[in-house]
């Protein structure tokens, strides 16, 4: 009873484990699906207030029309530049610290956008001549320290590619010149020795040497049949009945006493 009791104590704390992590598991899953909902509803959001603040600096006029153009332009800014160091920070950690300044610009550009909003609803007309030079020039700042990021950025990754494509060329020039050598073979330089000393040979030698050379060339042709023969070309692999039956040497033997002329006079 007592080890049942054990077992069933055992079995009870699998399965509260198995509980808990099921239930971490679902809160997990479930916050993760909470913020990319949140995500995309902020994005959906900044669209529409993006198309609405195009909307406005083309249809008003006055400082309303000159606030809606402000707000657009520092929101392009911004997201223009995360886009460009967003996409390459994966490839240079260098525009980690990039990316970390200008979440830091982003946040001054959030409380200078909540001040532009505000700006828009003041009735009156004076307070927001007076105001609005001061924040457009607030925003020009935020905008030319986004896009002087943006552009170092876009220009570093311009550079890395092209001093990479300038190391490739020059590799691939390197393996161009290495395939053009092929006078620098060991068995072309051997080829050409063996001729030059062949030439020389042929012009000093007598003509007893080039007889000797003649009936040399004769054998090895009629030892090889006048082409060399290969093992499984299926050319001359195979041997004849003369050399299997061992009458190859006599036979080559009597041809060549036929085909000698006779020196002596004619009969008759």
């Amino acid at each position: 009873m007592e080890i049942l009791g054990v077992l069933l104590g055992v079995a009870l704390l699998l399965g509260l484990g198995v509980v808990v992590l099921v239930v971490i598991g679902l809160i997990k899953a479930a916050r993760a699906v909470g913020e990319k909902v949140e995500r995309q509803e902020a994005k959906a959001r900044r669209a529409v207030e993006n198309v609405t603040l195009k909307a406005k600096s083309y249809t008003q006029t006055g400082p309303q029309g000159q606030i809606s153009a402000v707000r657009l332009g520092l929101r392009t800014s911004l997201d223009g530049t995360r886009r460009v160091l967003e996409g390459s920070v994966g490839q240079d950690g260098q525009l980690g610290e990039a990316l970390a300044l200008l979440g830091r610009l982003d946040a001054h550009a959030a409380e200078l956008d909540g001040e532009l909003r505000m700006l828009e609803r003041e009735p009156d007309a004076g307070r927001v001549a007076a105001k609005l030079p001061e924040l457009r020039e607030r925003a020009e700042r935020i905008t030319h320290s986004a896009e002087t990021m943006r552009w170092a950025a876009q220009d570093r990754m311009h550079r890395f590619a092209a001093d990479e494509l300038g190391r490739l060329s020059r590799e691939c020039e390197d393996e161009a010149g290495a395939l053009r050598h092929w006078d620098s073979v060991p068995g072309a330089a051997g080829a050409g020795a063996s001729a030059s000393a062949s030439a020389s040979g042929d012009s000093g030698g007598s003509g007893a040497g080039v007889g000797a050379a003649g009936a040399g060339t004769a054998g090895a042709a009629r030892e090889t049949g006048g082409t060399r023969r290969g093992l499984t070309d299926g050319r001359g692999g195979r041997p004849s009945a003369e050399e299997l039956l061992g009458l190859a040497d006599p036979v080559a033997k009597l041809a060549q006493r036929l085909r000698k002329p006779t020196t002596g006079p004619s009969a008759g």
